[in-house]
């Protein structure tokens, strides 16, 4: 089989492996679309947050077919399309162990989701960082169609917050400096998608001057994190997502207190798998326009280098069609 493998610092190839071997409590799946992360770069790169090895099969955001079972495998059986979490335990899937961009790799029952049938392989493949936007609106709290909502930031994520906002009716506001990238998000479901410098005029107008209801900070960035109070209306919501480490910039601190802001930070997508699951196949949300590079997994390196450039790439997938020998 084919598989992507990051063998040492910076040096990724594509391998011919054996198809692994499964015991009787695991599944085998084939790949059929993984998504490349910053943070597989960052791997790659030499840096992550646990302790891992080379050499490593990358992929934590993918979607797959299920096409062997263990004997004692009772939940899950061949032709399932499944999805599945990345953080498993002390393990990091993907990460410390190795992922999902090969042909085929084993998984454990209790990580995997069925996929339902609305949703394809391209959308499965995002599931994982959708449910972390997912997360964060549920740790907002309660929005709905009532709010006016600020997301700082169309990356990835943001832009998963802009369609997980749009979809539970909230009125979505984007700010972003790339052009390329506010179209995705009026792809998405936002109602204005504005340059850093248009945000005040366009909530001014939304809200006749009271601020948003829900602000999401996705962009990571100190400065946008300190002006995400400022957006804020009285009594709103802040939800710190974007994620940042040790940088420092002033705030004004004393406005959580003179609005009765409710502040949360959210990381991951714990617990909520299934009610993301629930949810895209209900909303029938089309996540596709995150996906600007689709590449075969005989050019997945090409995958590598499209998500190195993030002013022309939002997310980068790589296909797998393997079918199982003597399957």
């Amino acid at each position: 089989m084919k598989a992507l493998r990051f063998v040492e610092a910076d040096v990724a190839q594509i391998d011919e492996l054996p198809i692994p071997f499964i015991a009787a409590d695991e599944v085998l799946v084939a790949a059929r679309a993984v998504g490349v992360c910053h943070s597989d770069l960052e791997l790659l790169a030499g840096h992550y947050i646990i302790p891992f090895s080379y050499p490593l099969i990358p992929g934590h955001e993918w979607s797959g077919e299920v096409v062997m079972v263990g004997s004692k495998v009772t939940d899950f059986a061949v032709g399932d399309r499944v999805v599945g979490e990345c953080v498993i335990g002390d393990d990091h899937f993907g990460f410390s162990i190795s992922g999902a961009a090969a042909d085929f790799f084993v998984a454990k029952p209790e990580w995997l989701h069925k996929l339902p049938d609305s949703v394809s392989y391209t959308n499965g493949a995002l599931v994982e960082p959708f449910s972390v936007a997912y997360y964060a609106l549920m740790r907002a709290g309660n929005v709905n169609a009532s709010d006016t909502l600020v997301v700082l930031g169309a990356g990835p994520i943001g832009l998963a917050v802009t369609a997980a906002s749009a979809a539970l009716g909230a009125v979505t506001i984007v700010v972003e400096p790339s052009a390329e990238r506010r179209a995705a998000a009026l792809a998405l479901g936002a109602k204005y998608a504005v340059a850093p410098d248009g945000v005040d005029d366009v909530l001014a107008e939304v809200t006749g001057g009271k601020g948003a209801n829900v602000v999401v900070e996705a962009s990571g960035r100190p400065d946008v994190m300190s002006r995400a109070l400022e957006l804020a209306g009285f009594r709103g919501r802040v939800c710190y997502i974007g994620i940042d480490v040790g940088h420092e910039f002033p705030a004004k601190l004393g406005l959580i207190q003179s609005k009765e802001l409710t502040i949360t930070g959210s990381i991951g997508s714990p617990g909520v798998w299934p009610e993301t699951l629930r949810f895209l196949a209900s909303t029938k949300l089309d996540l596709s326009p995150l996906v600007t590079h689709q590449v075969s997994a005989e050019n997945a390196l090409d995958a590598l280098e499209a998500a190195r450039h993030p002013a022309t790439t939002i997310k980068a997938h790589i296909t797998f069609d393997a079918v199982l020998p003597n399957a």
